[in-house]
């Protein structure tokens, strides 16, 4: 037995002192690739009349749906604010998809609350106050382009890779997925890193899916507004 380990210490010894005399390789940094330089911006602009339809549309439910009497107000006063020639955040957010939609663009949105947003900005959903049947107005439209939104389950991990893989499949339909709060993003990490990141790298496979991190830096702390742009 002790004849076999000094054999086996000897064939280690051997080999290492062999890799010793190997140089080590001369690193050297991937050269960055060219700048692109400016490039022409398209045009993406919206008739106002457009706009304005999506806009009401996105505000008045259908006859006999009884709206909540808080969102009544809420949407009397975008309205007004739309009418003086300004929009908020989640008003913005909806004419552009409306816009999409009536250009035959898919566009799907998930997450955690998603259909009411976060702060209580969005009401891409309507809930009957009376029934509580549910009424999408972007999707309702008519529009040739089809609106999907959800309320993902709470595990970032296999939300995002199921958004991952369909904004893979259906390249040419916006997927969009919203991170509740930035720290949400962190239970997604490993979809991160692993596919979104260097899929094109590896597999020579690219997707568009686009991620929402709406909450940065609104006083809830340190690890709960992680949704700074430099972790990306």
């Amino acid at each position: 037995a002790e004849s076999a380990l000094n054999e086996f210490n000897a064939r280690l010894q051997s080999v290492l002192d062999e890799v010793r005399t190997v140089l080590a390789p001369e690193l050297k940094s991937v050269r960055p690739p060219d700048a692109p330089g400016d490039l022409p911006a398209p045009e993406t602009g919206v008739d106002r009349a457009t706009l304005m339809e999506i806009a009401k549309r996105t505000v008045t439910p259908p006859e006999g749906f009884t709206i909540h009497p808080k969102l009544e107000r809420q949407f009397t006063q975008r309205l007004a604010l739309l009418e003086s020639g300004d929009v908020d955040w989640a008003f913005g957010e909806a004419l552009a998809i409306g816009s999409l939609l009536k250009d035959g663009s898919n566009v799907r949105l998930t997450g955690q609350d998603t259909r009411r947003g976060t702060f209580s900005h969005r009401h891409a959903a309507l809930i009957d106050y009376d029934n509580g049947a549910q009424y999408v107005p972007l999707a309702s439209m008519g529009a040739p382009g089809f609106f999907t939104v959800r309320d993902s389950l709470l595990s970032e991990y296999a939300a995002l890779g199921f958004e991952y893989g369909y904004s893979v499949e259906a390249s040419n339909t916006l997927v969009a997925w919203e991170a509740q709060f930035g720290d949400f993003v962190n239970g997604a990490e490993i979809i991160i890193d692993n596919f979104l990141v260097v899929a094109e790298d590896k597999w020579g496979q690219r997707a568009s899916l686009v991620m929402l991190l709406p909450h940065g830096y609104e006083g809830q702390g340190p690890e709960h507004s992680s949704g700074r742009l430099e972790r990306f």
